[in-house]
């Protein structure tokens, strides 16, 4: 029978080497996925000492649950790997105030891309030159607001850019620190709606043919503007260097370009995409590690090159805050489906693709366990689903669960800080849920779970 082109796990049919082996355990926390303080004390899941049948009990179903001592930990752990660079947390992967100042506090810049963002940002407490203005579609507002309150860098991605960004910079007297983003023309090991470095995407200025040089040399010979260096990003969730040191041998021979014709480039941004692990099958290296393999590769590429070792930047952000961050759902019913002689059980809970896109929109993998009790039932191949009405709301598409996995227990799947409340929607008018912080046995409300009137309040009809 030929192979289905997504592999697998995208067939209708269960196949055991998809889901790998049964676990020893089902009530085991693997640490490499679950955050820096989830453990089970008398079969409850708790993360810095908070039970999640507690914070249910507190905030609803479904609810994040972020680990504030792995946030700061891992941001940390940038900041020191990185010293002599500079880190800026990537605020799509999830940003509130309170993220933000945790950025910050643990030695970290802030990466935004709207306005928005940018309001967080700065409400937050964050100086303006602490911001890094990302966006392939800028608005005039957008950039005004950025000249007026001084945020540090701004990266080009257009021609039409330089010239809004030049008129108002004249407008206002300012001069704006400026980065071109070059599209380097690397195909990043990673899904197609991620890997943003090949040539046919709609975000910078391509390498190749020229585009990236002339925009560097346009907005140098701008008085109104300065050019402080280039940035690129080859995708994200990407677990090795290869990918980098060929952005980076490429981005040396345009540094050496500009050099050579008198235009000096200081800075060189890689970017982010550094992974993490979803499941046990995932092997990302050590932060220290590639941040050793980068700047060994910039400084390596640039003296073969013979220009100046520019000062490196990075953004993460999944790799911050994606393993901090848990999903609590209770379980509504459980169903198991004859699939001609194979089994699956179909476990479906309160929440779904308005919580979590990632599965439905990439195909990504996540572990999930019991999280209420512990069980020695046998396991069972199990989906959990969500509860709106579209197939493919799929929050893990094959898992091994016990078997007596029942309406009313607790479901918890990890890694899910980054790009799941960030991404969240009303679909099906689904309040979304509220994100708690836990740290020596106390929760903190990060966002309040939103309610009915919260979401009627933008009908008209109403009024």
């Amino acid at each position: 029978m030929p192979a289905h082109p997504a592999g697998p796990r995208h067939e209708d049919i269960v196949h055991a080497a998809a889901i790998g082996e049964v676990p020893s355990d089902l009530n085991a926390l693997s640490p490499a996925v679950w955050p820096l303080t989830a453990r089970r004390t008398d079969g409850v899941l708790s993360v810095a000492g908070v039970p999640v049948t507690h914070a249910v009990a507190q905030f609803g179903s479904p609810v994040f649950v972020l680990d504030e001592q792995h946030f700061r930990a891992a941001a940390r752990s940038y900041a020191e790997a990185y010293a002599g660079a500079d880190v800026y947390y990537a605020a799509k992967a999830f940003l509130t105030t309170r993220i933000a100042r945790w950025a910050v506090e643990e030695g970290l810049r802030i990466d935004v891309c709207s306005l928005g963002e940018m309001e967080v940002a700065l409400r937050a407490g964050v100086p303006g030159e602490d911001l890094l203005f990302h966006g392939n579609n800028k608005s005039v507002a957008e950039l005004r607001r950025a000249l007026e309150a001084g945020v540090g860098r701004i990266v080009i991605d257009s021609f039409t850019e330089i010239e809004r960004l030049a008129a108002l910079a004249a407008e206002l007297r300012v001069r704006p620190k400026v980065l071109v983003r070059v599209t380097v023309g690397v195909e990043a090991h990673t899904h197609e709606f991620i890997a943003t470095a090949h040539e046919d995407q709609k975000f910078g200025l391509a390498l190749a043919g020229g585009l990236a040089a002339a925009a560097a040399r346009a907005v140098a010979a701008d008085p109104g503007l300065e050019l402080v260096g280039l940035h690129s990003h080859i995708g994200s969730q990407i677990f090795d260097a290869a990918g980098f040191e060929v952005a980076a041998h490429r981005m040396a021979g345009l540094v050496a370009e500009l050099v050579t014709s008198g235009i000096a480039v200081p800075e060189l941004n890689l970017g982010g995409g550094m992974g993490i692990a979803y499941t046990d099958d995932d092997d990302p290296p050590q932060v220290a590690d590639m941040a050793g393999q980068l700047t060994a590769i910039v400084t390596r590429e640039c003296e073969l090159a013979g220009v100046p070792v520019p000062r490196l930047a990075v953004e993460p952000g999944r790799a911050v805050v994606g393993g901090a961050g848990i999903t609590v759902y209770e379980v509504g019913t459980v169903k198991p489906v004859d699939l001609g002689g194979r089994h699956r059980l179909y476990v479906s809970v309160d929440g779904g693709m308005s919580d979590n896109i990632r599965t439905a929109l990439y195909g990504a993998d996540y572990t999930v366990v019991l999280a209420n009790r512990e069980s020695q039932a046998d396991p069972v191949v199990a989906r959990v689903v969500g509860k709106h009405c579209e197939s493919g709301d799929v929050i893990v598409r094959d898992a091994w669960l016990p078997g007596d996995v029942r309406p009313g227990d607790l479901l918890a799947v990890a890694a899910t800080g980054a790009y799941c409340r960030s991404m969240a929607s009303n679909y099906n008018y689904l309040p979304r849920p509220a994100v708690v912080a836990a740290d020596s046995g106390q929760c903190r409300v990060v966002l309040r779970r939103e309610t009915l009137d919260d979401l009627l309040a933008a009908d008209a009809g109403l009024d």
